[in-house]
């Protein structure tokens, strides 16, 4: 059995057992509601997914296709999911949340291309009386709800994963490089305050880079800047808050003669960070269970607009604040780091991938090193 299998039968008795408490008090009771939430619905409801990019793989391979099987089977699939990718373009993302609004969808679920500059659209959706749940990141405006993971946990276990990686010899002389996220996504500054929680004092913080729109080929080309400043020998270890970004830092290492690479933190398992991983080209990533987010957000979206209350609240127990709104109901879903060493437990177990996807001709012998098979 898969740990998400474990981890979703654990929830799913605890919510058994609420259920059971809240009967036994008389508040389980389908027509109660609260005054603020949306009138109850059927099962033939329309929801909105805006999803913010494709450089990343994760939001089409994973995200939008198990959150649209999940609304499927909580709707009898009489429920529909209205879908629109953004491609890195806030503006592109303005027009496809007004097409959702005038096209009158129940629900919006949000992956903010740029979480200020929609503040607007999720007003105009908040107008018009379309509930807007935040996903994976936190837009501006009357959110609400938020679903994400912990992403200044991610940034901890990002920066505690690139210290281990140093050794017994680690020395504040040692000279990192930071390779942070987008500057308009709130949650590539978590992630860096989170990793410099772990890094300040105990290395040098060489040089820093804001990644225009998370591209690989910007994390390149800032990686090939920070070589010709500091010296390719000079250089312990790269902080690289995602993935793709990991890809570019690596053609540049190489395009500059490096054979022997620093470790390079990652993170969202991507199948080709995986493959690095277990060849010795990046040292970790960090796995977020992309089901356990999207399967949340489905039925946050759904009970939202059948005026299910309970089920909301208890799908919703964290809170958070964003610049403009105080107290948004969330549910912050936890991370694991990701090394060669948890492979088989992590991304094989939980179904992300199969042996065959990661073992290809080119990984076979470091498969085989690992015991991967």
């Amino acid at each position: 059995m898969s740990p998400r299998m474990r981890r979703r039968i654990a929830i799913s008795v605890a919510a058994t057992s609420m259920s059971v408490m809240l009967a036994g008090c008389g508040m389980l009771n389908a027509a109660e509601s609260s005054d603020d939430a949306s009138p109850a619905k059927g099962d033939d409801i329309t929801v909105g997914l805006l999803l913010p990019e494709k450089a990343n793989t994760r939001y089409e391979q994973f995200d939008y296709p198990i959150f649209k099987t999940k609304v499927e089977s909580l709707t009898d699939k009489k429920g529909k999911v209205e879908y629109a990718n953004a491609e890195a373009d806030a503006g592109k993302q303005a027009s496809q949340m007004q097409q959702m609004i005038d096209d009158k969808v129940d629900v919006i679920v949000l992956d903010a291309v740029d979480a200020k500059a929609i503040a607007d659209g999720v007003q105009k959706a908040k107008d018009a009386g379309i509930p807007v749940i935040a996903y994976d990141r936190l837009a501006e405006g009357p959110i609400d709800a938020y679903i994400s993971f912990d992403n200044a946990l991610v940034g901890e276990v990002q920066g505690r994963s690139l210290l281990a990686s140093l050794g017994d010899d680690l020395s504040i002389t040692d000279k990192i490089v930071m390779m942070n996220g987008s500057s308009t996504d709130p949650n590539a500054k978590q992630f860096k305050a989170g990793a410099l929680s772990e890094l300040k004092g105990k290395v040098t913080i060489a040089k820093s880079y804001d990644t225009k729109d998370w591209k690989p080929e910007n994390a390149q080309a800032n990686m090939t800047e920070a070589i010709n400043a500091i010296g390719a020998d000079n250089i312990a270890a790269v902080y690289s808050a995602n993935d793709g970004m990991a890809g570019g830092i690596v053609k540049a290492l190489r395009a500059a003669g490096v054979t022997d690479l620093p470790a390079i933190t990652g993170q969202d398992a991507e199948l080709a960070a995986v493959q690095r991983i277990i060849s010795g080209e990046q040292y970790m990533s960090v796995y977020k269970s992309y089901p356990d987010e999207a399967e949340s957000a489905a039925e946050m979206a759904v009970a939202k607009v059948q005026g299910r209350d309970i089920q909301f609240d208890a799908l919703t127990r964290d809170r958070v604040d964003s610049p403009t709104t105080k107290d948004i109901p969330a549910q912050l879903v936890p991370v694991v780091e990701l090394t060669k060493d948890n492979v088989q437990d992590t991304v094989i177990a939980d179904e992300i991938y199969e042996v065959a996807d990661i073992c290809t001709a080119e990984y076979k012998a470091a498969c085989a090193a690992i015991k991967l098979k």
